[in-house]
């Protein structure tokens, strides 16, 4: 049985991508008999370029996915060039995973209380340094430039390329390559740089593309930080297919082929710029400078990460601080009262949001732990190399409901359904969830699981245990920690999905994220607070599940508690 997990992890992978976009591909060009358009024409094409703004919001949605990468990948260079072994390096590694789980929406919520005009930053600069005796007029919250939507993915996609950058270190043994070049005589951050992160990068490769196709085309984020008058190009795609007017679906899909091309000419541009800096950078690797701007790249790397954890926690912060206030004048830094009011009204509507989003995440993730603990034990037991086998053999697979923008394949994936008459319940919602924690559950675990000893296994063996009972009383004990952290990623990325329990749930299968996204309309701070530190709550708690439960089973067997 085990060695039909990697196939079914390849059907649940591809299957549902090209279904979906076969069947937005169609309704694209006026073909979908369910809503009378029986012929094939250019005419959603030719409605899509009149909606006005389109080009903006193409632009703004382009722009969204070069220059988050692009500021994102800078830091996480930086920080690993310029702090590795250092003690602010041991503490951002601790805090790489509960950064990691705070949902994107929450931390939308959080930095849009902190620099709005009314903000918290706003709030402790007034009236001494800026004058300000009320908000100022200024729209730095959902600006036309999509600023402030870049900073909010920037802040959630440092942890996640970070994270990728931590498990590929373990291939390129760079303590030693460091070593080497500083018997050269450079400093160790250019060290760093030039011979560790020419080998790093292209092991981060797709997870860089993953950040690239996702900041290009959120839906969640850019409804909170994003500009409205045009959205990006998602939000439109999204308004376009809930209007009460079916006759918009064809658009739309139109609309979502529009955005599966902006994301590869993002994709493609970047390629481009890889080249580029490539060509460029040869010169600077071989030109054998040891020393210039060694003091600047250390303090930029320190700086920038500490700047972008501490937004994170300080907006977590905030939201706590607004669910408690009550009466918070203008520039008040704190309220004059606080109150528990706003969480006696929410508590009663927030029961069911929770129940369904924990079922939904819990299954979810248990589901992609047990195919994923499947492929790789089979992995391990038919001795083929992840890179050599005949299925799994290219990790683009894995990365490829993360690369594919949501609003591309999901749309078109719900058309699927309601052709073969599935309407949609929590366990569709389930499935829509299990495409995209799937691969962050197998990434998670993959480099624990082939790195474990194979002595142990031998050993069990050896005894006369069978090897499935070598794999649930040796190896699956041993490797509690990472599968528990495997399980907290999973569930962190469950309950922070907005668009397929959206489209899939067709709005009936309410979750904490659907229900605080919906609120950001509304503008009432308290209440967005309560619901967004809900939402970022729950995935703290598996996280501490994670660190917690070894430590306390394992009390006597440090070695195998996890981290330290």
């Amino acid at each position: 049985m085990l060695r039909l997990a990697p196939w079914l992890i390849t059907l649940l992978l591809v299957g549902p991508i090209l279904a979906g976009l076969v069947m937005a591909l169609l309704p694209a060009f006026g073909y979908l008999p369910a809503l009378g358009g029986e012929t094939f024409s250019l005419m959603p094409w030719r409605e899509l370029f009149a909606q006005p703004g389109l080009t903006r919001s193409v632009g703004i949605s382009f722009a969204s996915g070069l220059v988050t990468t692009a500021i994102s990948l800078a830091v996480v260079l930086l920080f690993l060039a310029g702090a590795s072994g250092s003690r602010l390096d041991h503490w951002v590694r601790r805090m790489v995973s509960p950064l990691l789980s705070i949902p994107h929406a929450a931390a939308a919520f959080g930095l849009a209380f902190l620099i709005a005009p009314s903000g918290l930053l706003a709030r402790l600069a007034s009236p001494g340094l800026t004058g300000w005796e009320r908000p100022p007029d200024l729209l730095i919250v959902q600006d036309p430039w999509g600023l402030s939507l870049m900073a909010g993915l920037i802040i959630k996609e440092i942890p996640f390329l970070l994270l990728m950058s931590l498990a590929a270190l373990y291939q390129l043994d760079a303590e030693r390559r460091v070593a080497m070049a500083r018997s050269l005589g450079y400093r160790p951050t250019l060290a760093w740089l030039k011979v560790v992160a020419p080998s790093l990068y292209p092991l981060i490769r797709l997870p860089v593309f993953a950040v690239i196709a996702y900041a290009s085309s959120v839906v969640d984020v850019a409804m909170i930080l994003g500009p409205t008058l045009p959205p990006t190009l998602a939000v439109s795609i999204l308004t376009w297919f809930n209007d009460p007017d079916l006759s918009r679906r064809f658009m739309a899909s139109a609309g979502a082929l529009l955005q599966l091309g902006v994301t590869l000419t993002a994709l493609a541009t970047w390629w481009g710029l890889e080249g580029m800096v490539r060509r460029l950078g040869r010169g600077w690797v071989v030109g054998g400078h040891r020393r210039g701007g060694e003091g600047a790249l250390r303090a930029a790397g320190k700086t920038l990460i500490l700047l972008a954890a501490g937004t994170a926690l300080v907006g977590i912060a905030g939201l706590a601080l607004n669910s408690l206030a009550g009466f918070w004048r203008f520039p008040d830094g704190l309220p004059q009262t606080f109150t528990l009011q706003h969480w006696q009204r929410a508590l009663p509507s927030l029961a069911e949001p929770v129940t369904s989003t924990l079922l939904i995440a819990t299954v979810s993730t248990l589901l992609a732990l047990g195919l994923t603990l499947a492929a790789l034990e089979h992995e391990q037991r038919s001795g083929r190399h992840p890179d050599r086998g005949r299925v799994l053999s290219a990790m683009g697979l894995l990365y490829l409901p993360l690369i594919v923008p949501q609003i591309a394949f999901l749309f078109g994936l719900v058309v699927v359904m309601e052709s073969l008459g599935v309407r949609p319940t929590t366990w569709l919602v389930i499935f829509g969830h299990l495409l995209f924690v799937l691969p962050y559950v197998f990434l998670s675990l993959s480099e624990a699981y082939r790195r474990f000893d194979p002595r142990w296994s031998r050993v069990a063996l050896t005894l006369g245990a069978t090897p499935d009972g070598a794999f649930w009383r040796v190896r699956l004990p041993m490797l509690l920690a990472p599968v528990l952290t495997a399980m907290a990623v999973g569930l962190a990325v469950s309950i922070g999905q907005y668009l397929p329990t959206l489209l899939l749930g067709a709005g009936r299968v309410p979750t904490v994220t659907t229900e605080a996204v919906a609120l950001a309309a509304g503008g009432n701070r308290r209440l967005i607070g309560v619901w967004a530190l809900v939402q970022a709550s729950l995935p703290l708690v598996g996280f501490l599940i994670a660190v917690g439960l070894p430590r306390l089973l394992w009390t006597h067997r440090r070695g195998m508690r996890g981290s330290p």
